[in-house]
């Protein structure tokens, strides 16, 4: 017996039709069964025939019922099935689902979401809007915008001594697109080996397994990785560094080093893929130029915009050697046919008529403020504790010689309102960093940095 509710904010045509749709797929009704007509139907509920009539014309169309001529409406053949159970949904919890409303969270790679230049983000997408050709509407190619990888290729070579041609840069949905294809791109088959420094971020690693490579660490320590320690015994895909500054350590990979590297490549016929994530924010001295540049043909160098500007914003890039172009972007085009064209629109315009330079400059003092306010908290709260890698970037590493960062002092230091990250939970050989934790400056303000460091203080304490 069909039922409607008029207090429902449901249509009456709505309810008639799921009620008999449902009543197919639970069987209240059987296959060749003839239903009341329209006229009998609307009597019955007190309501309109048009409406009986619109939800049987929909049952009709998507074929849950047939109409005979002369006969009546019957519920068509073949439709019916045996459902599986529904069983309870699992609850997924995202990252910092579980944590307290006012934990203080020093996560590294948060940019400071509040001095996005939004004004002159949003005038410049009205503009593009405006003012682009409707070619710019419809596909792309699966290289990305021609305009914005002109404009990179000069804004690289001028800021990253980056040597490459336009046609040799890949726009991508961020860095862990531009990763994960490198990685199904250049490792081989036969033999996925893709040597990866260590410690690393967790999401390098998940990338490089995803794309079914056994990953190799080769140690780090304060000036990034240390070339001694690279495979001899097996050749990999390639090397993964983050020479500018290493995460988490924080490192910047000496020109020595970078030598070392060069000839590993060369001597083992190799890759290296360099991943230049923050290199932009440097406050001592000035910036270290790429790996690339030193020799194009062998270094794959991958850049981001979500740590410059926001996470929000999904453009990343690839600079490829030319023989690799062609192979990339085929790949490129079946994982999502192109990162998003007004987008890179808005972000050519933004670099080309200067505001990228000058975000960076003030953004460059926002986190020269709360770098000096961490490093000062830091010393007023912990006179023992060592600081690293603070000339660049939007993290330090602060070692604490008589704490061991055990899971057990993270959730008690989460208890007391900070979240800390061990470094341990990034290495891939254990016990080497156990009494280091990454803290992150980017997304803070200087009153929650003092607030931070008093809590992670007093949580410690309780500790020790």
């Amino acid at each position: 017996m069909l039922t409607v509710n008029r207090e429902s904010k449901v249509s009456l045509t709505q309810q008639v039709y799921e009620q008999i749709r449902d009543g197919i797929f639970e069987q209240k009704f059987s296959e060749g069964e003839k239903l009341p007509s329209t006229r009998e139907l609307a009597s019955s509920l007190g309501i309109s025939r048009n409406v009986c009539l619109e939800a049987f014309d929909r049952l009709i169309a998507e074929g849950y019922l047939d109409v005979k001529p002369r006969s009546g409406t019957y519920i068509a053949k073949g439709i019916t099935f045996q459902r599986e159970q529904e069983q309870p949904r699992p609850v997924f919890p995202t990252k910092g689902s579980n944590l307290p409303k006012d934990v203080i969270d020093f996560r590294a790679a948060n940019p400071a979401m509040d001095h996005f230049p939004r004004n002159t983000w949003g005038r410049l997408s009205k503009e593009v809007c405006r003012d682009t050709p409707e070619a710019a509407f419809a596909y792309s190619g699966s290289e990305g915008v021609k305009k914005l990888r002109e404009v990179l290729s000069q804004y690289l070579l001028k800021i990253r001594g980056v040597r490459c041609h336009a046609d040799q840069i890949i726009i991508t949905s961020g860095a862990t697109q531009a990763l994960y294809m490198i990685s199904k791109l250049i490792a081989d088959r036969n033999d996925q080996f893709i040597a990866v420094e260590d410690p690393v971020t967790d999401e390098m690693r998940q990338i490089f397994s995803l794309a079914g490579a056994e990953v190799h660490p080769v140690p780090a320590d304060e000036g990034g990785i240390i070339p001694e320690s690279l495979p001899l015994h097996r050749k990999p895909s390639f090397l993964f560094v983050i020479p500018s500054h290493q995460f988490p350590l924080g490192g910047t990979l000496s020109i020595q080093r970078r030598v070392k590297l060069m000839e590993y490549s060369r001597k083992m016929d190799t890759y290296i893929v360099e991943d230049d994530y923050d290199s932009e924010f440097t406050y001592e001295g000035v910036p270290v130029h790429s790996i690339q540049g030193l020799n194009p043909e062998r270094v794959l160098y991958v850049g981001t915009f979500s740590k410059i500007l926001s996470p929000a914003l999904r453009i990343g890039y690839a600079v490829l050697p030319p023989h690799l172009v062609g192979r990339f972007r085929e790949l490129k085009w079946y994982t999502d046919r192109h990162t998003s064209s007004l987008e890179q629109l808005v972000l050519a315009r933004f670099i080309e008529e200067g505001y990228l330079d000058r975000h960076v400059r003030h953004m460059k003092k926002i986190y020269k403020k709360r770098r000096e306010t961490l490093t000062e908290s830091l010393r007023e709260h912990f006179p023992d504790a060592k600081i690293i890698g603070q000339a660049a970037g939007m993290h330090l590493v602060v070692e604490f010689p008589q704490v061991v960062f055990s899971k057990e002092i993270k959730e008690l230091l989460c208890e007391t309102g900070v979240l800390v990250y061990p470094v341990e939970d990034y290495s891939l050989n254990k016990g080497v960093h156990q009494h280091k934790v990454v803290l992150g400056y980017g997304s803070l303000t200087e009153k929650r940095i003092e607030e931070g460091v008093k809590r992670l203080s007093e949580g410690l304490q309780k500790y020790m």
